[in-house]
């Protein structure tokens, strides 16, 4: 028995013992040269559900094989697309990079993270009391904006930045949130999600919980564009022909910018190959409905888009 360990090409020539052997060193870098990480979100949201449809869709085998990995949020996957090994491209908000930069925390970003498509539009949803009428009146009071270095938590730090506006920001699940707010022991919820959001469907009418308007103030509508909230989204918490105006923060598909020539570039422009080539079969059944709202030609205001 020969002392090299060798292994036989593909997983169908691996099954039925056929096939050009190679070693395990060619093996592993055949494999990981197709291999491609994308860091999305929770188990319950909509960023998971997009990777895994890439993974559906473009898998071809050795020559791309599509990861979806659990994330911790936008700022989260940020510093995982930068340090993390294995991950390649991240699902993300759109006005993170605008955080990031804010806070000068990964120097160089603006230029290091490019997008390669912006995908959907999330409403930034501020569900309150009954007695919060004004996002103004929020000023001074407990407000819950989901767990530290959430996508939630971060728009929200940005958007009451831009209105001059201080809360006292509560980091607890948005279920829990949710209960400490039928209780009154907080005055609002900020939810940053795809309208209609699964949260809000058991609210009642009567409980007087109601979502607020956003001033569209020119330092919002630099990062963020206007979107309303209508009665059909939210039949309890909308009045007929009494939209809520907020603002939506758009979804990223980034990725770190490799120059080219190297290994990790090589990797993307086969992910982009393929993404262009079969984006049509991510708009059909039973892939999320959210892939119809992508336009791959549109631009992200702050955004660099990745060249190939």
């Amino acid at each position: 028995m020969s002392g090299a360990l060798t292994l036989l090409g593909g997983p169908a020539a691996w099954a039925q013992g056929t096939g050009p052997r190679r070693s395990a060193a060619e093996a592993t870098r055949e494999v990981n040269a197709g291999t491609v990480g994308v860091i999305s979100g929770g188990v319950d949201g909509t960023y998971i559900r997009i990777a895994t449809d890439l993974a559906a869709v473009l898998d071809e085998g050795e020559y791309l094989r599509v990861l979806p990995v659990i994330g911790k949020g936008s700022m989260q996957n940020i510093s995982d697309l930068l340090y993390l090994r294995g991950i390649d491209i991240a699902i993300v908000q759109s006005d993170v990079l605008a955080a990031v930069m804010r806070d000068r925390l990964f120097p160089g970003v603006s230029q290091l993270v490019q997008y390669v498509a912006k995908l959907y539009d999330e409403e930034v949803h501020i569900l309150a009391r009954p007695d919060i009428m004004r996002v103004e009146d929020l000023a001074g009071q407990p407000v819950n904006v989901d767990l530290p270095g959430s996508g939630t938590a971060m728009t929200a730090s940005l958007i009451f930045g831009s209105l001059d506006l201080e809360v006292k920001a509560v980091h607890a699940p948005q279920d829990v949130a949710l209960e400490r707010l039928r209780r009154g022991e907080i005055a609002a919820l900020v939810y940053v999600t795809g309208k209609p959001a699964r949260l809000f469907s058991g609210v009642r009418a009567e409980e007087g919980l109601h979502l607020l308007s956003l001033p569209l103030a020119p330092p919002l509508l630099q990062t963020y564009l206007p979107a309303p909230i209508d009665h059909a989204d939210y039949p309890n918490l909308v009045a007929e022909g009494s939209p809520v105006q907020t603002v939506a923060v758009g979804a990223v598909l980034a990725v770190y910018a490799w120059k080219p020539g190297t290994e990790r570039h090589g990797k993307l422009v086969r992910f982009l190959q393929r993404f262009n080539q079969k984006f049509p079969m991510l708009l059909q059944p039973p892939r999320h409905p959210k892939w119809r709202e992508v336009n791959l030609t549109a631009q992200v205001p702050g955004w660099t888009r990745f060249s190939p």
